[in-house]
């Protein structure tokens, strides 16, 4: 006898099914996963009982050894490939694949598709990479942490799409559509700057390889490739090539994402007529055996339908919407949980303020660069653009609301993670992995406290605005 009836069982799953998935849906739902699984990387790396565990899968290799019992084969690949480097460099190419194709499809027909529409959140983008680096670069100069500024220059819009979307009416929906597209600006430029400052040795035979492989994939396109299998294949070609050449394997993704078809293999005309043939057939094969609908000559019919449809849509497309729930719950999460697990054997990681000559200040520079140098460097050069008409102020809109929705440009988290995980490399090891955990506290830290700021201004603006 069963305890639990099929039928019951079924219908909690289907319950749960539908639950988790308008859950998922919920824009806040990403960022509040994203802060679960960074307090969970915080516990795990530094609970007695699960510390040791923890870093020793990180540090697990992972590798594909073909050996012939002659000795003629013996291929290892990759080498030195970590369960963390697989998550950083394997999984992140995904993550920036997918960055790469949303930042092509805002350029193509979106927030960024023309000059009157992209100049102020590009511009003002600029500005929220530009000062934070030089902040960071005005407090570190000669020291030992001086190679990170490029960690307080990122902006992570799923916490900052998050915060948004709780505050409700309160933000202008023109500041927010500007807030996103700065965050899509603002990852192209942190794309360009992880791949011209945070890479190793170039090896330029490698590199020229890659590059050859990425003119024959603009072949394809030129020629009206729209199957899918050869692009993937020269994409995995080219994220081996990136991987040994000395440029960061996630550029890779980037790059494979701008030369994927951005058209259909049928038009709209093409579509109608072949869908109306095959709906034609449906209904001529409805008679057939007396079978129940689908029967099994009408299934076959469907299954040339649905590619139809399927090729009514461009490979981008349907590409970016095919990975997008994977990497945000599950590449992202991942990621949070590898590299934000800092054991924090010094309380002084907490002291953002502190200073030593020699090491320099990657926590102050991080945590200034954040809270004060992304809103005044996006209001200040904001301002620059809409005294010089290149760019307009956002509908309904005033200065007061524009400086509090920038304050949520200083939430840097996994973008700025990512890029601390690739910093200060020149250093000693012991050096390198310090500057690396001050630098995670650092970007938690200020992340946290520029959300917060730009949470309070703005209900404190929009509280003023209705008296």
């Amino acid at each position: 006898m069963r305890l639990i009836p099929i039928y019951t069982w079924n219908k909690g799953v289907l319950e749960f099914n539908k639950r988790s998935g308008r859950l998922s849906k919920k824009p806040w739902f990403q960022g509040v996963l994203l802060m679960v699984c960074v307090l969970i990387a915080m516990l795990l790396a530094n609970l007695p009982f699960t510390r040791e565990l923890y870093h020793d899968i990180l540090e697990t290799h992972i590798q594909l050894h073909l050996h012939s019992d002659n000795g003629l084969v013996d291929v290892l690949f990759p080498r030195d490939l970590t369960v963390e480097k697989f998550i950083n460099d394997i999984l992140m190419v995904i993550f920036f694949f997918t960055v790469g194709l949303e930042i092509r499809r805002e350029i193509a027909h979106g927030e960024l598709s023309s000059p009157k529409k992209a100049m102020l959140p590009v511009i003002a983008a600029f500005g929220g990479v530009i000062a934070p680096a030089l902040i960071y670069t005005f407090i570190n100069h000669g020291s030992m942490a001086a190679s990170g500024w490029g960690i307080p220059t990122a902006t992570d819009i799923a916490f900052a799409v998050c915060i948004l979307s709780m505050l409700g009416d309160k933000v202008p929906v023109s500041l927010k559509v500007f807030l996103t597209a700065l965050a899509i600006a603002d990852d192209l430029i942190a794309i360009l700057v992880v791949a011209l400052f945070y890479g190793g040795q170039i090896n330029f035979l490698l590199l020229g390889i890659a590059f050859a492989v990425i003119l024959f994939t603009l072949l394809l396109r030129h020629v009206g490739e729209k199957h899918m299998f050869p692009y993937l294949l020269c994409a995995f070609i080219v994220w081996a090539l990136f991987f040994y050449s000395g440029i960061h394997a996630t550029m890779s993704g980037v790059v494979m994402a701008f030369l994927i078809p951005a058209t259909s293999r049928f038009n709209k005309a093409q579509y109608v007529r072949k869908r109306n043939r095959y709906l034609a057939q449906l209904k001529e094969l409805d008679s057939i055996d007396n079978e129940p609908f689908p029967n099994g000559p009408q299934k076959h019919v469907l299954r040339r339908l649905e590619s139809v449809a399927h090729g009514s849509m461009d490979m981008s497309y349907r590409v970016e919407h095919a990975l997008n729930p994977w990497v945000n719950f599950l590449i992202m999460p991942v990621f949070a949980l590898a590299n934000a697990g800092v054991v924090i054997s010094d309380p002084s990681y907490f002291n953002v303020f502190s200073y030593d000559a020699a090491m320099g200040s990657v926590s102050m520079g991080i945590f200034l660069g954040l809270l004060l140098g992304k809103p005044v460097g996006i209001t200040l050069f904001s301002w620059l653009a809409i005294k010089l008409k290149v760019g307009a102020m956002p509908e309904k809109a005033n200065w007061a609301m524009f400086f509090a929705v920038a304050c949520l440009g200083g939430i840097g988290f996994t973008m700025s993670i990512f890029v601390d995980t690739l910093s200060f490399g020149e250093q000693a090891p012991d050096v390198m992995n310090h500057l690396r955990d001050a630098g995670k506290i650092a970007v938690l830290m200020g992340s946290v406290c520029a959300g917060l700021l730009g949470t309070v201004l703005i209900n404190l603006v929009s509280a003023a605005k209705k008296k």
